[in-house]
């Protein structure tokens, strides 16, 4: 059984707007390497389309900063999944709805994905905390103060105990936490 990964860019207050962080080629590089140690990817209905919307186009554009056009590729190759409500057409090659009950739906994936899953969506991973889901996180956090919302896991309805596994500094001053649940 594949491990499910929580993965997202943050400022140092929490923010998890896309638009709030430090994006260089060593931050594409770092995501596209963990993104390839993954089976697959899993999203909540409004990351796939901010995905959706964007990646596509930088994949074929020959023109596009290599690690950004390296990340899109891959992405595009990889198994996406996504769960929602609302929509049940996924176009973007690859894309896979996920039916059912959330807890029985995401603990077959990881089942059937060795290499473990990959979420990169802030609503879902909160409701995937929730039920105890989420092995793994994988929080890059940005030397910048936002001053605003959304933050990371808002709502959520009681402390978790993580252990830091690793870190890694780019030059920019991000800094990489690799942390995994705490047992008991």
């Amino acid at each position: 059984m594949g491990l499910l990964t929580f993965g997202l860019n943050v400022t140092l207050d929490g923010c998890i707007d896309h638009t709030q962080g430090i994006v260089d080629d060593e931050l594409h590089d770092y995501w596209t390497q963990l993104m390839e140690q993954s089976g697959a990817m899993l999203f909540g209905r409004n990351t796939y389309e901010l995905m959706e919307g964007a990646w596509p186009a930088v994949a074929r554009d020959e023109k596009a900063p290599r690690a950004m056009r390296e990340w899109a590729q891959k992405l595009e190759a990889k198994a996406k999944y996504v769960v929602s409500g609302s929509r049940s057409k996924f176009p973007w090659q690859n894309t896979i709805k996920v039916e059912g009950d959330l807890r029985e739906a995401i603990s077959a994936l990881k089942v059937k994905t060795a290499k473990g899953v990959l979420v990169g969506a802030p609503k879902l991973a909160t409701a995937l905390e929730e039920l105890g889901l989420i092995d793994e996180y994988r929080i890059v956090v940005h030397p910048i103060i936002s001053g605003r919302g959304p933050t990371l896991f808002h709502g959520l309805s009681s402390a978790r105990h993580l252990e830091l596994l690793s870190t890694q500094r780019f030059k920019s001053g991000v800094q990489a936490l690799h942390f995994r649940r705490k047992a008991g």
